[in-house]
């Protein structure tokens, strides 16, 4: 192999014996204790302060309430992009929710480095609707992102998000290890914790979670989703999941949320695999309550309130409402 330009001959250097050895150690210590000293006398005379990051807040990014509005559609079908348009206009349009010159995020479920028929993150035809949907609102731009656990490029390519954001005009965001910011959540689990900062750089934000089976809280839903906003080591609020996930969604306020019940992962989630575990459900769900949305969607997984602690815990913390029946919910069949 050929010897790179310049790179020391190591045959030639002469050997040290002990004493020569602990002579220069002793005179590099002395050099690198003088670098030392003489570096903070010519940088500063003062002691060192770390300047602490102040921690950002969410915005708030809801709409306001409209009484003669329902709360929540429901809207049955084949057709995903019919489906989301009818859902979103059972709750007024999209112009209520979004307005020309809007910088909208949509949240989808990207946890994993799966298939679209395995059900582990939200469907790449409801994503594409959604886009395209504010778009056509005059939206300046529409975002797609999510913190994902396993390889994010990965996540979004084999999901087919990636391919269906752009196909509609949005633009993918995948977090990098400088896109976090210090947030307040302001919660009792959750006090300051990274957050990507797409998440402070719009105007609307707009959840698209999936019907999902978690193994730890039951399920995953819309209040859950919003792990995907935040980095750091999100293992360690597994300690306390319903208390976190409660602590999430008093955080982050979305302008709206529409669940994907098209594909439903009724076993072994959150990650999947195995296409037995999906059941089409063939649903969408609009909503502005996310603990109503959550509340209706454990029917698909064949659970009950009483056995999702997060919901209650939501509703005492002024989230929502647990009884989704005593709302205003549009149910809708598209074909």
């Amino acid at each position: 192999m050929a010897r790179q330009k310049n790179a020391p001959l190591l045959e030639t250097q002469p050997l040290l014996d002990r004493r020569a050895f602990l002579g220069r150690v002793a005179g590099l210590s002395g050099v690198a204790a003088g670098l030392a000293v003489g570096g903070y006398l010519v940088y500063s005379n003062e002691p060192i302060r770390e300047q602490a990051e102040e921690a950002r807040r969410f915005k708030d990014f809801r709409v306001a309430k409209d009484p003669n509005r329902p709360v929540m559609a429901v809207v049955r079908g084949s057709r995903v992009e019919a489906m989301a348009r009818e859902a979103v206009e059972k709750l007024g349009g999209i112009s209520r929710f979004i307005a020309r010159g809007d910088r909208v995020l949509l949240k989808p479920n990207v946890g994993w480095d799966r298939q679209p028929e395995q059900a582990a993150n939200t469907g790449p035809e409801l994503v594409e609707a959604m886009v395209r949907i504010c778009r056509e609102a005059g939206a300046a731009s529409v975002w797609v992102t999510d913190v994902s656990l396993n390889d994010p490029r990965r996540c979004f390519s084999r999901s087919g998000i990636e391919a269906a954001a752009q196909a509609a005009g949005g633009q993918v965001r995948l977090p990098g290890r400088d896109d976090f910011v210090a947030t307040d959540m302001g919660g009792k689990v959750l006090k300051v914790w990274p957050v990507a900062r797409f998440f402070h750089e719009v105007d609307k934000v707009i959840n698209l979670p999936i019907v999902k089976h978690h193994s730890l809280s039951g399920c995953t839903l819309a209040m859950k989703n919003w792990y995907g906003v935040i980095g750091g080591q999100r293992n360690r609020l597994h300690q306390a999941i319903h208390d976190s996930i409660v602590d999430l969604a008093a955080a982050v306020r979305p302008t709206l949320t529409v669940m994907d019940a098209t594909r439903v992962l009724k076993r072994n989630g959150p990650t999947g695999g195995n296409p037995a575990d999906v059941f089409r459900a063939e649903t969408l769900i609009a909503s502005l309550d996310e603990v109503a949305l959550d509340s209706f969607c454990l029917g698909f997984l064949d659970l009950t309130p009483e056995a999702v602690p997060f919901l209650v815990l939501a509703q005492a913390r002024g989230l929502g409402q647990v009884a989704w029946r005593d709302l205003n919910v549009a149910h809708s069949q598209v074909g």
